[in-house]
């Protein structure tokens, strides 16, 4: 009678011939993610990852698990081998067990016969094993249609027997979907959009654009953590830290003052789109929600995108403020971004900007300033953040 976790893969499932694949860079992602914790193997079998360690670990293993997306449910689990004896042993000691931690008084049988060649059938192993538990458990009754827990059985090689199935992130494993390279201010909204796209599979750098020293080394040092935060669920992250000062001097001297915010969100397209081509990076991503601010209106939103030819991901594009707050409370970025530091979309803000900008007028006040030239500068003085 051994103890394991079980790891349950959810969508990774469904992938068909690509399925080794996800499952070979969810098991390294697993890796990483219990690294400096003892145990003995991981191993897939018939569906699932199971983890052979000492119980005393599960804790804070499953803790780290809970992290790593691919992983849908994480249950300990009871092995044995697959034979009605060793089954009802394990199912007397996991449901005694169960009621000195958290007691309950109904429960029911679930079991999953994934060795068809196993004598018993699935409803026929269930109710056995249920008489098996009214018999040998105190002050238990069976209830089929809404029970305090469950106790699950799962017939493959092993027979694994468990009660608790503990949710973890779902998603896809981290570096299965390209990579994105993430604009991240110091707000609430970047770092939710890095995280929802990491839980795709995106493999996440990110970029920074501020105005040293009109904004402060605090305010660059707040979004570094906001960087160390999503790399628990991410794995290490490539910061770029660009210095967009010159670029809003001469946008400022140079083009009308309602055109600010777009013409400055366009040069930091421009900039995050010619680091991401360098470095092999296949997609913007960027914490937009629509009509949120003034610069991410429809038009807004089109003349920005008109800036670049490499995709831009918004995967907050549909949700209001609170549904943010929420998941970043969640993934516990919310007070580190609501930490009282300017970031460099403050800077020159006009106190009337353009709402429904047309590219054309856009473009013509380009023409007033050498965006190549200025782009360029802002890479080559660029610094670089490995936050591991």
């Amino acid at each position: 009678m051994d103890r394991v976790l079980s790891i349950s893969l959810g969508e990774i499932a469904l992938k068909g011939k690509n399925r080794k694949y996800f499952e070979d860079k969810l098991i390294s992602r697993m890796r990483r993610a219990i690294k400096g914790l003892d145990y003995s193997k991981i191993y897939k079998e018939q569906g699932k990852i199971y983890i052979e360690t000492s119980e005393e670990n599960f804790d804070t293993m499953i803790k780290k698990l809970k992290k790593v997306f691919g992983l849908v449910y994480i249950s300990p689990c009871i092995r044995v081998e697959k034979s009605m004896e060793e089954i009802e042993k394990a199912i007397i000691t996991i449901m005694e067990e169960k009621q000195l931690k958290d007691p309950v008084k109904t429960f029911k049988v679930k079991t999953n016969r994934v060795d068809k060649n196993f004598p018993l059938k699935s409803p026929e192993i269930s109710k056995m094993l249920g008489g098996v538990i009214l018999k040998n458990v105190e002050g238990l009754k069976v209830d089929i249609h809404n029970p305090d827990t469950y106790v699950f059985i799962d017939i493959k090689q092993n027979a694994y027997i468990y009660t608790e199935r503990i949710e973890g992130q779902g998603g896809l494993p981290v570096g299965t979907n390209g990579k994105g390279l993430l604009l991240l201010s110091g707000g609430i909204d970047s770092p939710v959009a890095g995280f929802l796209m990491a839980k795709r599979g995106v493999e996440l750098s990110g970029i920074h654009f501020h105005s040293y020293p009109f904004t402060s080394e605090r305010a660059e040092e707040k979004v570094k953590n906001l960087a160390r935060i999503l790399r628990i669920y991410t794995g290490r992250i490539k910061l770029y830290s660009i210095n967009i000062l010159k670029i809003q001097k001469e946008l400022n001297t140079k083009c009308p003052e309602d055109e600010m915010t777009i013409l400055s969100r366009r040069f930091m397209m421009r900039i995050a789109e010619k680091i991401a081509l360098d470095n092999g990076i296949d997609a913007l991503i960027t914490g937009e929600s629509l009509g949120q601010v003034a610069s991410q209106t429809i038009n807004g939103l089109s003349v920005t995108n008109a800036a670049v030819n490499i995709p831009v991901l918004r995967p907050l594009i549909g949700l209001d403020k609170v549904e943010i707050i929420d998941i970043a409370k969640d993934i516990e970025t919310y007070e580190t971004s609501i930490l009282p530091y300017d970031d460099c979309c403050t800077l020159f803000l006009p106190k009337h900007p353009v709402t429904k900008p047309k590219l054309i007028d856009i473009e013509k006040s380009e023409e007033n300033i050498n965006v190549e030239r200025l782009v360029e500068e802002a890479v080559e003085n660029m610094e670089v953040y490995y936050i591991e």
